[in-house]
Parts: structure tokens; sequence; C-alpha cells
């Protein structure tokens, strides 16, 4: 008879090592406004129910062994801990979002993310209908904890079963024949490669010889203890989608030309 198999601790990758030392410590921040009163159960449910509570990273406890070597370590994940709610007002501004927006400066430098459970957290801002999300950012970028963040989302519409949808390139790329799409992918690989050793370049060619100047915010000794400040920009959609057009229009063109 063999043994059963011992469940092993994941060590961690280089990248989230980096974002978990001391001089790093990046937690993403993402405020949700919304429309309706916020309904602590039904979140709550939501996210006890949601893919992310199942997904490893989410479920897991950053460890250390007795090398000082960190691993990830699965856990039982108590949503509660994870869901903050905020039943005051959380700032004497009178602007919602300059008060959110002073909440979440607080939050990023005086309070990380506990290390007893899972690096992210919920905050239920119910006064001002807002949801603040933290997640660490050794638990994945930007572009992929907003497509989980996506899954929540349902539709208000007709179809309230189907999920959300940020738009796709599909057309485009179904119209494209099997070796047209070979030869775009082979250029995008020769492009990003390209790229990555332009970017190596100019990084050490900064690195050896270019110095920042000293201007009026450079600060001094103590300048990471100073206030902390948040500056959101508002974008309408419709200007987003005059932007969308005009560059897939510039792609088409390019390809055209090429051919």
């Amino acid at each position: 008879m063999g043994n059963p198999e011992v469940e092993r601790d994941e060590p961690l990758s280089p990248l989230g090592r980096l974002f978990l030392t001391p001089e790093m410590h990046q937690i993403v921040h993402c405020i949700m406004g919304c429309e309706n009163p916020i309904d602590v159960a039904a979140v709550t449910s939501e996210i006890a129910n949601s893919v992310m509570v199942r997904l490893p990273r989410f479920s897991s406890l950053l460890v250390r062994d007795s090398h000082g070597r960190e691993h990830w370590h699965q856990t039982q994940v108590d949503v509660r801990r994870h869901v903050i709610v905020v039943e005051e007002p959380v700032s004497d501004a009178g602007d919602d979002g300059e008060a959110v927006n002073d909440y979440v400066a607080n939050l990023a430098v005086s309070s990380p993310l506990s290390s007893d459970k899972p690096l992210w957290e919920v905050h239920l801002l119910r006064v001002h209908n807002c949801i603040v999300f933290r997640i660490h950012h050794a638990l994945g970028d930007g572009i992929s904890l907003m497509s989980m963040l996506q899954e929540w989302c349902r539709r208000a519409d007709h179809e309230p079963d189907r999920r959300s949808s940020m738009g796709s390139m599909g057309t485009y790329s179904n119209s494209l024949s099997n070796q047209e799409k070979c030869w775009t992918q082979l250029w995008k690989v020769v492009v990003g490669m390209l790229m990555g050793l332009g970017f190596i370049m100019e990084f050490a060619l900064r690195a050896l010889w270019v110095k920042d100047k000293t201007t009026a915010v450079s600060g001094g000794a103590g300048v990471e203890l100073w206030p902390r400040k948040l500056a959101t920009a508002k974008f309408w959609l419709d200007d987003m989608k005059v932007v969308k057009k005009a560059v897939t229009n510039a792609v088409s063109s390019t390809t055209k030309s090429c051919a």
C-alpha cells in the first residue's frame, strides 16, 4: 500500500516575493460605486459562492518556514473576516468621492493586510454606497483582478443571468484564416521581443547615466511619512468609445497597408 498523497505548500514565485518585500508591499485598491443601497448579506453571500474563494491564492495563507522562505498554505476561508462593514461616514469631506479617496489613502499607508488570513479584503462603505476591494499584488495583476471582479457582475436588463462583457476583438480575429493567425501570432512574438530588448537597453542606460533632477515636489528626509492624497479622473464612456474606434481604424489601415 502506498502512502496517501501529502498536500504540500506551494512556494512563492519570484515576482510574488518581490511584491511582498517590506520595500514594495503593493496592495491593489479598487473602488466600485453602487446605484442602490448595499445589501451586506447579499454581498457576503455572493463572495462566499464566488469563484474567488476557490482560487488557490485567495484561499491560501502566507507562511514562512524555518529558513525564512515564503510559501502559500491552503486554508479554509472565513468570508466574514474579509468583509468589513463601515456604517459611519469615513471623512468630513462633503463630497462622497473625496471622502472615499481619503479613506483609501489612509488604508494605503496605515493598514497593511493581516497575514493571519488570505491577503484580500472587501470594505463596504454603506453611507457612501461604495465597495472598496483591497487585494495584494502578489495575488495577481490589475488585468487578472479586474477580470475576476467582472465574473461577479450580471446584466441588469432582460438577461440577468448573462455575464457582463467589456467587448473583444473576436470579430476581427474570426475573419482571419489559420495561416494569417499564425503569421499574426509570430509577428506579435517578434515585436514583443524587440520591444523587450529596447526597454532593457533603455532601463540600463537610464540606470547608469540618468539622474532625476531635484524639484519642488522631490521631498526630503521623511517624505514617506507625509500624508497621502488620492487623485481621480473621470472619463465619459462615449469619449472612450471614440478613442477605441480611432485606434481600431488606425490598426485596420496599418494592416491593409502592410498587406
